[in-house]
């Protein structure tokens, strides 16, 4: 599903999407290493670059695997500058599903960057990898997080109790979905 000669850039009015980088290291450890960030994060709160460096040598690796891709959120006018990621994992190529995740460094939360960027790659899931389905689980406490999927259509399918177990507990996680055909029903009939 995923061999591309090069890796996708994606562009949008403010920000670009590319690949992620070693050198972005300290980038994601400024954000990953606050315990706002990490609250409803499967990881726990960096302590040292170190892991920084581990995430991104784990995204490498699911790439080069085929079953994920993340892209580097920067602003426009300074791609060099990582300010979050998101991307599609945990394929399902014969169910024609993929899990789509994301973060943001909090100085840009609340500005419509992550709409922006989860818009983007909405698109590229359903035409390039013909997904008919995407799906995100978050915690059910994660207002911000659910208003964002609301905003790009996604629906609430029902909460998993003790789906997960993060951070020596168990946590419910709630499902959400756009399948191929609601894509791009308007935000506005919510």
């Amino acid at each position: 599903m995923m061999n591309f000669d090069t890796f996708p850039d994606i562009t949008t009015e403010r920000l670009q999407l590319r690949q992620i980088q070693t050198s972005d290291a300290e980038a994601l450890f400024s954000y990953f290493s606050k315990d706002e960030v990490t609250q409803f994060f499967d990881l726990p709160t960096f302590k040292t670059i170190q892991e920084a460096h581990d995430l991104i040598k784990s995204w490498h690796e699911r790439y080069s695997r085929n079953d994920s891709i993340r892209w580097a959120i920067c602003l426009k006018n300074q791609p060099e500058k990582l300010i979050g990621t998101c991307g599609f994992h945990n394929f399902s190529p014969e169910n024609f599903r993929a899990e789509m995740g994301y973060e943001l460094h909090p100085d840009h939360w609340r500005k419509g960057m992550m709409t922006e960027a989860i818009r983007a790659i909405i698109p590229f899931g359903f035409n390039t990898f013909r997904l008919n389905r995407i799906e995100a689980f978050i915690d059910p406490d994660n207002v911000s997080s659910r208003k964002l999927l609301e905003k790009v259509n996604f629906d609430s399918e029902g909460v998993l109790h003790d789906y997960f177990f993060e951070k020596g507990t168990f946590v419910d996680a709630e499902i959400f979905a756009l399948l191929r055909k609601n894509q791009y029903r308007l935000s506005a009939a919510r």
